[in-house]
């Protein structure tokens, strides 16, 4: 079974989210707990897991970009801090903000739907409304720079 773009964006929140409070644990590891809690028959008997390489070059990316991303977060809030976030809605703008820079296949447009889609599962109203509001800035700016 393969996960699409979509299964692969929620698993690479799921397994950016621990990273974000656990300076320790790798980034395989947090991608091998998210694969095996829905996918243990990904996981061989030699506990060899199959990571799509999607999913790997998204949480790698965006632990690998997570400075400027941010800065491009805060530069489009309005009287507030990255802190005052909630770590989901900020690891779900990391993502889209990731893939609207650094993943020239995935149209800006798509991203931001894909955030949206993620918020809808994982957050509430208040935060789709304000993940919306940022990152239609972020990709109304990335767009005015090409």
């Amino acid at each position: 079974m393969e996960l699409n773009r979509h299964e692969i964006r929620e698993k690479a929140l799921q397994a950016l989210f621990p990273l974000d409070f656990n300076k320790e644990l790798t980034k395989s590891d947090a991608i091998e707990y998210v694969l095996e809690l829905d996918h243990r028959e990904w996981v061989s008997e030699d506990q060899e897991s199959f990571v799509p390489t999607y999913l790997d070059s998204l949480v790698a990316g965006v632990c690998a970009q997570q400075a400027s991303i941010d800065a491009t977060i805060q530069k489009f809030l309005k009287g507030w801090t990255i802190s005052r976030i909630s770590k989901i809605d900020l690891i779900i703008m990391r993502i889209a903000i990731y893939e609207m820079y650094f993943v020239e296949e995935v149209p800006a447009k798509v991203a931001l739907n894909e955030a949206i889609e993620l918020t809808k599962k994982f957050s509430d109203d208040d935060s789709r409304k304000f993940v919306n509001g940022v990152l239609s800035n972020v990709m109304n700016e990335q767009e005015t720079q090409k």
